[in-house]
Formats: structure tokens, C-alpha cells, sequence
């Protein structure tokens, strides 16, 4: 009985036999220009170093002319211009799980707290599923901070968003870390984004 090649050829024609890799231009700041890939906008690209035993990952943020500009989700050191680009083709995911409970991670979804490696169910794109406003259930339950004074004179809904806004050194973090301490939840998502490194 003979094989059937018609399926096999087809799938070898839809696929590139080739990948497309640039090179670090120009870098300012924490913006990396490169020259070669074909990317779209939200594309993650691999960023090697020059012996090309490690890269770094950043997205594709916009272009300059035919060049494409990236920004990096770590440290860019140990890369420079003519350091090798490769798009992966895949959007920013981010890992999850139960394993991530009692964690300390960074941006990458690497354990800080000097604990064993993570065990990850799942990866979660970060751009997510849009709600629609209207279908939103109303805030009518109320939900403990564990902070007097909110919960006496500004009580909170489960759902609510709060800004809390105040001048460097009043204590905003630490009301942050009050709340999470004391608030009656089963888990608290805490994402330090942008804070110094002694936070």
C-alpha cells in the first residue's frame, strides 16, 4: 500500500523554510533599534548575546522606517549593536498556576524568594478577553481591609478599584502592606510595578 505524499507536500509548501534574523542597530536608553525581522507590533523577540550562549526577550513596540523598536522586559546587559534578533512569533504571556501561592516573583515569573523552581499549569496572554462594562455585576458586597480607618470611614466593595495618592515618604506602601496583611481575601495579587528595588 502505497503513502498518500499530496497532505505532506502541502504542509511542506505552507511552511517557511527560511527564518528572517536582524541586527541591534542603534540602542538609547531602554530603546533597542534593529534592522532584518519581519515583526508586527506586540511581537516578543529574542535578543542574543554576542558569543550567542544567552539572550534576553523584548516587545516590539513600534518602527523607524524599515527598522523595528523593541523594549526590553530585562537588563540589556551584555548586548550591543550587531547582537542577533529573532522573532519568536508569539504575543507576551504570562506563567500561572497554583504553585505561584506564597510566591515571590519577578517580571519573568522567576522565584526571588530563594525558593525551588515553580511548577506552571498554564501560560495567560496579557492583553486578555475584553469585558463589556454592562455585563459587569454591581458592587453591593462589602470586603475588610483590616484597616480601621477605611473600613469605619471609607468602606470598600468587593470588585472596587482605589487609587491612593500622596506625596514620596507619607506611606503609601506601607498601607499597601497593611492591606495585604490584614484584608480578608483567599488570595492577594500584589504587582510592585516601577518601585525602587529597596521596596
Amino acid at each position: 500500500m502505497g503513502f498518500d505524499y499530496a497532505e505532506f507536500r502541502g504542509e511542506i509548501d505552507k511552511t517557511d523554510t527560511f527564518r528572517y534574523m536582524g541586527k541591534i542597530e542603534k540602542i538609547v536608553g531602554m530603546t533597542i533599534e534593529a534592522s532584518g525581522p519581519q515583526c508586527n507590533i506586540g511581537d516578543v523577540c529574542r535578543i542574543f548575546s554576542k558569543d550567542m550562549s544567552s539572550y534576553i526577550k523584548a516587545e516590539v513596540v513600534g518602527f523607524n522606517k524599515s527598522n523595528i523598536l523593541l523594549m526590553p522586559y530585562t537588563d540589556i546587559e551584555g548586548i550591543g549593536p550587531g547582537s542577533i534578533v529573532d522573532n519568536t512569533g508569539g504575543k507576551l504571556e504570562v506563567k500561572a498556576g497554583a504553585g505561584l501561592i506564597g510566591r515571590i516573583v519577578d517580571a519573568t515569573g522567576n522565584p526571588l524568594d530563594g525558593g525551588a523552581e515553580i511548577e506552571y499549569t498554564d501560560e495567560v496572554p496579557i492583553t486578555g478577553i475584553p469585558v463589556n462594562p454592562f455585563t459587569r455585576p454591581p458592587i453591593k458586597d462589602t470586603i475588610e481591609l483590616g484597616v480601621k480607618a477605611i473600613d469605619g470611614m471609607l468602606t470598600m466593595g468587593k470588585g472596587q478599584r482605589m487609587g491612593i495618592f500622596a506625596g514620596s515618604g507619607v506611606g503609601k506602601s506601607t498601607l499597601m502592606g497593611m492591606i495585604a496583611r490584614k484584608v480578608r481575601a483567599d488570595v492577594n495579587v500584589i504587582a510592585l510595578v516601577g518601585e525602587r528595588g529597596r521596596e
